[in-house]
């Protein structure tokens, strides 16, 4: 009998052993279903702007390039970077030496055509004398046909010397205006009215002519009251920005002012800022006319860029982070029903991930499929899947992106207290 009792016991001690694991067991499992802390709001109506940003510099809407035709040696320059010049001032002067001693060659070679033209026509004029008198004396048969013959030619080669003579003070002429040309390209002259915005010579120097070569840069005049902003916008960009657009520009130079422009001109040509295939970058250039210009500005000063390329107002909008794109919501079958579908195109494409935002029902959440529109800094509009004042769940990032499945069980917390936890971190 004693053997019998201990045997008992031993049972009875295995079922309490097996009721301790199952107890600890289930305390475990019921640790897994924890409310999940989150932050909660309402869905509002808001205006978003969609703006695309870029980067870039400013440019003068026009900008010469002051480059000599002859070359020379710098004698004058009378003008300094960032002097306001007129249409028709001296901008420099280069030494007509060499073009002075060419300009008096060509005028002596025309000074002598004019005068074998004098020559010319007086012989010319002796020709036709000579063969006037044959032809007389050759009708009165006092000379014979050949005499008569040789008058004609005589003449014949008088005429053609005479014609050569005038071709040839033609042709003197017009070199002497050539040169002449050339010697008024040693004045350069500004062509449009302008600021000096880069001077790259000195009085001094010698610079070569553009009349065979590339040249050499004198200078560049820029007109500033007309500036531009070009900047570069990455290819998956370019296409939401169009011609009329605005845009609101910070340039470095004036931290505290914020300009205004319109976009002018988009570009065609890509921009490429790699060689290499796998690090290659692709850009489009996009000017932006700015509507109000500050004197202080100068060519070449950096600024960034907000090309503002739609307006949606009054549309049902959540914040950025409320909307996630996971794959592993695992929806159970009681739950399906609760799923709201977007529309029939995006039902085409059950095996990409859809945007998801987590509806407060009671103490859990409800996983609902969102169609996502434009969006700014810190809301996205939702085009389908919302209503107005329904509540949603707008943190953790940790709780949307890891956290959370559909049903979950929730614990809101207070967004004040949240946000004071979060700014004492910091």
């Amino acid at each position: 009998m004693a053997r019998k009792k201990s045997k008992g016991k031993i049972i009875f001690l295995i079922i309490l052993i097996i009721a301790a694991i199952a107890a600890v067991g289930y305390f475990l499992s019921k640790d897994k279903t924890v409310d999940i802390p989150v932050r909660t709001d309402k869905v509002s109506l808001r205006t978003i702007t969609q703006k695309v940003n870029a980067i870039g510099n400013l440019h003068p809407e026009t900008e010469v390039k002051i480059s000599s035709e002859a070359s020379g040696e710098i004698i004058e320059l009378p003008v300094m970077e960032g002097d306001t010049v007129r249409k028709g001032q001296l901008l420099a002067r280069i030494k007509p030496d060499l073009i002075q001693t060419q300009l008096e060659q060509y005028q002596a070679a025309l000074d002598a055509s004019k005068t074998d033209i004098d020559y010319q026509k007086s012989s010319l004029e002796r020709a036709e004398y000579e063969f006037s008198r044959m032809r007389d004396l050759y009708q009165k048969e006092y000379v014979a046909k050949q005499d008569l013959d040789r008058a004609k030619t005589t003449l014949d080669q008088a005429r053609s010397q005479y014609q050569n003579s005038l071709a040839r003070y033609d042709q003197s002429k017009a070199s002497l205006k050539q040169i002449q040309q050339n010697a008024s390209r040693t004045t350069i002259l500004s062509p449009i009215d302008g600021i000096v915005t880069a001077l790259n010579i000195e009085v001094g120097e010698k610079v070569l002519g553009t009349v065979q070569n590339l040249g050499t840069e004198m200078m560049r005049i820029s007109d500033l009251s007309t500036m531009n902003t070009k900047v570069d916008v990455d290819e998956n960009d370019i296409v939401l920005i169009n011609v009329g657009d605005t845009a609101s520009i910070e340039i470095d130079a004036f931290p505290d002012k914020i300009f205004k422009g319109i976009v002018k001109e988009i570009g065609h040509s890509a921009k490429l800022t790699s060689q290499s295939s796998q690090d290659q970058v692709t850009n489009f250039e996009v000017k932006i006319r700015l509507l109000d210009i500050d004197p202080k500005m100068r060519p070449g000063m950096s600024c960034n860029v907000d090309i503002e390329t739609e307006t949606h107002s009054n549309i049902i909008a959540v914040p950025l982070q409320s909307v996630t794109v996971r794959a592993d919501i695992g929806y159970s079958e009681a739950n399906q029903p609760k799923i709201r579908k977007v529309n029939s195109d995006q039902n085409k494409m059950k095996d990409k991930p859809q945007s998801i935002v987590f509806v407060v029902n009671g103490n859990k959440v409800d996983a609902v499929n969102v169609e996502t529109g434009i969006s700014d800094e810190g809301y996205i509009e939702i085009k389908t899947g919302l209503k107005k004042d329904e509540e949603i769940v707008t943190g953790s990032f940790s709780a949307i992106s890891k956290e959370l499945t559909d049903g979950a069980k929730i614990k809101k917390e207070d967004n004040n207290m949240s946000n004071g936890r979060r700014s004492g971190r910091k």
